[in-house]
C-alpha cells in the first residue's frame, strides 16, 4: 500500500517569481515591482521584471511538465495583471494570458490548480492601506468572483491565499518582504483578521460564481514539529507543539499553525491566543466566524522542515537542539524528512480534510556541468527521503490528495533574488535556456511508479 491511484503529482510556481513581463499588456504595478526598486532590499538589486519569462514561454514550460508526467500545475494569478488597480475594470490582455495558459495545460492533460494571491498585491491597493484597509476582504472577494466567472468552467481547483503567515509576518511585521512595513501588534492582528475574512469571502465568491463543481482550499505554512522518538509522550509533545504557543511573543503567534487554521476550520482563535493577546486580538462576531470558516475541500500546507521535540520533565514540549553539522540546504534550512510523516498525520487528525502538500522542495548549489547536465544529487536524495516519509503517512491512513514540488523551475526567490535555485529545471537567466536537472528525471520516474520506487 502506498499513494492512492488518484494521487496528484505536480509542481508549483508563483506569478511574480516566474512570469516576467512586469510592465507589458496593461499590467499594473504590484508591491514587489515597487519593493524591488528599493536599495538594499533584494540580493544585488535584482528584480522579477523578466525572471523566467514564462509570460512568453509558457508553452515550453507546459511541455516540460507534460514530459515529466505531471498531472497538475499549481500557479498563481497576478492580481495586478488582471485588475491593474486591484478593482474596477479588468485588463482583458491579462485575462487572455491566463486563458491561454489554462487552455495549454488542459490540452496537455494537466490540471490547473489556481492560487488567487501569492504576495503580489496591486500597488494601487497598497496606497489605500493594503491589508490594513478594512475594505480589503470585500475587494478580494470581488476579485475572486471575477476569477471564478472567467476560469471555473476549466479550472476545478482553487486556493485563496498562499502563506498568509508570510503576508502578515514578513510583509507587515518584520518588513523583510514587500511592502516592507513594520507595524505594531495591534495593526498586525487587524491585518490577520482582514486576511481571514478575505479568505472566507473569497471561498464564498468562488463557489457562488463557479460554472460547475469546484474544490477550494488554501496554502498556509507554519512551524512544524516531529517527535524525538516513538515514545507516546514524545509524540504527544510534538502534537502539542504544533498547535500551542511556546511563548507570548507575537512571532510565535504568526507561525503557529492553529493561529490561522483554527479560525478557518473551527471559526475561532485558540483560547491560548485569546488569553495571551486578548487586549489587541480582534474578537470575531458570529457572522465573521461563519464567513471565515467556509467549508473547504482539502487542507493544503507548504512544508519544508520541522523542529524535533521531546517531552520534558513536566511533560511539556522541549525543543531538541540540532547537533553540530546538522544537514542543511543551500539556503541554510535544515533537512528534516520526518516532517512529511508527522505533520500530515497531526494536521489530518485535527482538521479531518484530505491533505495536500502545496509546496515542498529545496535550494541547492546547481550549475550546468561540463557534460551539459545538472547533477543535483542532493535534491534527488532530499526528494527521495521526504517522499518516502510522505508515503509512510499514506500507509498509516492519512488521506493524501497529492504533492506539489517547489518549484517547477528555478525562479526569482523574493529577497534572495536569483541567488537560490529551488527548481527541478535549471534556468539560465541570460539565455532563458531550460535544462532538466537529475532531480527532474528522478521525479519523472517517481511519478511513473506512483512512488513505488521510493
Amino acid at each position: 500500500m502506498g499513494f492512492g491511484k488518484d494521487f496528484v503529482w505536480g509542481s508549483a510556481t508563483a506569478s511574480y517569481q516566474v512570469e516576467g513581463a512586469a510592465r507589458e499588456d496593461g499590467k499594473g504595478l504590484n508591491i514587489w515591482d515597487v519593493f524591488c526598486q528599493e536599495p538594499g532590499k533584494i540580493y544585488q538589486g535584482q528584480t522579477g521584471d523578466v525572471s523566467c519569462d514564462q509570460y512568453h514561454r509558457y508553452k515550453q514550460d507546459v511541455a516540460d511538465l507534460k514530459a515529466m508526467g505531471q498531472a497538475a500545475y499549481r500557479f498563481s494569478l497576478s492580481w495586478a495583471r488582471i485588475l491593474p488597480d486591484g478593482e474596477g475594470e479588468p485588463n482583458e490582455a491579462g485575462l487572455a494570458y491566463y486563458d491561454a495558459l489554462i487552455d495549454e495545460l488542459l490540452r496537455q492533460g494537466i490540471e490547473p490548480y489556481v492560487t488567487l494571491y501569492h504576495w503580489d498585491l496591486p500597488y494601487a491597493l497598497h496606497k489605500k492601506g493594503g491589508w490594513l484597509n478594512p475594505d480589503m476582504p470585500r475587494i478580494f472577494a470581488e476579485y475572486a468572483a471575477l476569477v471564478s466567472r472567467r476560469f471555473s468552467g476549466r479550472v476545478k481547483h482553487f486556493m485563496t491565499l498562499n502563506e498568509p503567515q508570510c503576508i502578515a509576518g514578513l510583509g507587515y511585521y518584520t518588513g523583510d518582504h514587500a511592502p516592507g512595513l513594520k507595524v505594531g501588534r495591534r495593526d498586525l492582528f487587524a491585518i490577520w483578521r482582514n486576511l481571514l475574512l478575505a479568505h472566507g469571502l473569497a471561498v464564498k465568491a468562488l463557489r457562488e460564481n463557479a460554472a460547475g463543481p469546484i474544490q477550494v482550499g488554501a496554502a498556509p505554512c507554519g512551524a512544524l514539529y516531529y517527535p524525538a522518538s516513538d515514545r507516546p509522550e514524545d509524540i504527544e509533545a510534538a502534537r502539542t507543539a504544533m498547535f500551542t504557543l511556546p511563548s507570548e511573543d507575537v512571532n510565535d503567534f504568526i507561525w503557529n499553525i492553529a493561529s490561522w487554521s483554527d479560525p478557518v476550520f473551527f471559526g475561532q482563535f485558540p483560547q491560548q491566543a485569546v488569553d495571551c493577546f486578548g487586549d489587541c486580538l480582534p474578537q470575531l462576531s458570529k457572522e465573521e466566524a461563519a464567513i471565515i470558516a467556509q467549508p473547504l475541500d482539502f487542507y493544503g500546507q507548504n512544508m519544508y522542515n520541522a523542529v524535533m521535540v521531546r517531552a520534558g520533565k513536566d511533560g511539556k514540549p522541549e525543543r531538541v537542539e540540532r547537533y553540530d553539522g546538522f544537514p542543511k540546504t543551500a539556503i541554510q534550512w535544515p533537512v528534516t524528512p520526518e516532517c512529511m510523516y508527522w505533520a500530515p498525520k497531526f494536521l489530518y487528525e485535527r482538521y479531518k480534510k484530505p491533505f495536500l502538500i502545496t509546496e515542498n522542495g529545496m535550494s541547492s548549489h546547481d550549475w550546468v556541468a561540463l557534460d551539459g547536465k545538472v547533477h543535483d544529487s542532493s535534491r534527488v536524495d532530499f526528494l527521495h527521503r521526504y517522499l518516502r516519509e510522505y508515503r509512510r503517512a499514506a500507509e498509516d491512513g492519512v488521506d493524501l490528495m497529492g504533492y506539489f514540488a517547489w518549484s517547477s523551475l528555478d525562479n526569482f526567490e523574493w529577497a534572495y533574488g536569483y541567488s537560490e535555485r529551488f527548481g527541478l529545471i535549471y534556468v539560465d537567466y541570460q539565455t532563458q535556456q531550460r535544462t532538466w536537472k537529475d532531480s527532474a528525471y528522478f521525479y519523472r520516474d517517481t511519478i511513473r511508479a506512483n512512488g513505488d520506487n521510493l
